[in-house]
């Protein structure tokens, strides 16, 4: 008789990449639930919250479904969140994206676009150089190529927070950690072994015994 198996719970906002990220997850044994109730995951062990779009729109679609408060909560509790791309940019104090506006402000800083005279997007694979030991870079080498889709790009205060840096012409903060909040810039859902890789350490974040 085979196990049942542990649940995931992926956030749907009315956007992202969930198919790409449900079936990561499916790879690894995982049942991925999509949802857009905030009682599911609050009540959840794990989430991931997928990112494509704007972060203003983005954060105005968490707040508008009481979202927000909830990914709060997992963060100050200091349960397993995975955010990626513009989930990561919502979680600084506030994005240059379409004006000037007020983010979550669970990680201090600002979401910049890239400068004039890079290449925008930055698109495509690129490497991640690991500025810090964490369990989500458990088998992965230093400088690993990872997929990148992005215009703008996560700036926090305090350097602590980055784990990870990508050169696009600029070095640019590709893994936030916070406690068991990991945020990715680029998308693991696209990036293959090590894309996968992402994820599988990530989920063992939220096994029992794990720190």
């Amino acid at each position: 008789m085979s196990l049942p198996r542990r649940e995931v719970i992926i956030i749907d906002y009315g956007a992202g990449n969930l198919r790409s990220v449900a079936n990561a997850v499916i790879r690894l044994g995982y049942k991925p639930v999509v949802t857009a109730s905030p009682a599911e995951v609050l009540a959840a062990r794990t989430v991931i919250l997928p990112g494509v779009g704007a972060a203003a729109d983005t954060v105005n679609s968490l707040r508008e479904s009481g979202m927000e408060a909830v990914i709060r909560r997992l963060v100050e509790e200091k349960r397993p969140l995975l955010a990626i791309c513009v989930g990561l940019q919502v979680m600084l104090s506030e994005t240059e994206e379409g004006g000037r506006h007020p983010c979550f402000g669970i990680v201090p800083g600002r979401v910049r676009r890239l400068p004039e005279g890079q290449k925008v997007p930055h698109m495509g694979w690129n490497q991640v150089r690991q500025q810090i030991r964490h369990p989500i870079f458990q088998g992965i080498p230093d400088e690993a190529n990872f997929y990148f889709a992005h215009s703008y790009y996560a700036e926090p205060s305090d350097a602590s927070a980055v784990a990870g840096t990508t050169d696009c012409g600029l070095s640019i903060c590709s893994v936030l950690v916070k406690d068991k909040l990991v945020a990715t810039q680029f998308h693991p859902e696209k990036s293959g072994d090590y894309g996968l890789r992402v994820y599988e350490n990530f989920l063992r974040l939220a096994e029992p015994g794990q720190s």
